[in-house]
């Protein structure tokens, strides 16, 4: 009994294969594939806005403005009337009743305690204010 192992040829080299191995070419092509199924729909997803044409009307109305003020000595001013705490949140609870609240602005001095300015945007917050600014902020840089 004889057995023939490996090629018909006497030189002991494996022959060589001229197919070309197609299956890494078409794993990749399933993946490009899957990426452009995935990508499509976001591409079309669009967002349809009806934006007004002309010119807006002018508001000759300015906004009422209610300004906060706290000193380097850390007291805080009502329209230039200094109050204390519960005053400040009784005039905040009304200002925050109204229908059309006005533009409250707070400038806290450089020189005054963070906790004081920090209690008055917590009760500001708790009140119901919502048009707030802190202005004059120009002096905090360095």
């Amino acid at each position: 009994m004889s057995m023939n192992v490996g090629s018909g040829s006497s030189s002991g080299e494996p022959e060589v294969l001229m197919d070309i191995n197609t299956t890494p070419l078409i794993d990749v092509m399933l993946v490009l594939l899957v990426m452009l199924i995935i990508t499509i729909p976001i591409q079309l997803h669009a967002v349809n806005l009806d934006m007004p044409v002309g010119t807006p009307p002018v508001n000759n109305i300015k906004p009422e403005k209610v300004q906060i003020d706290i000193d380097e000595a850390s007291v805080v001013y009502w329209q230039g009337v200094p109050v204390s705490a519960q005053e400040l949140e009784d005039k905040m609870s009304a200002v925050g009743q109204l229908q059309s609240q006005p533009e409250v602005h707070i400038r806290p001095n450089k020189a005054s305690q963070y906790a004081v300015f920090a209690n008055v945007l917590s009760t500001s917050k708790r009140r119901g204010l919502t048009k707030m600014a802190v202005i004059g902020s120009e002096q905090f840089v360095q």
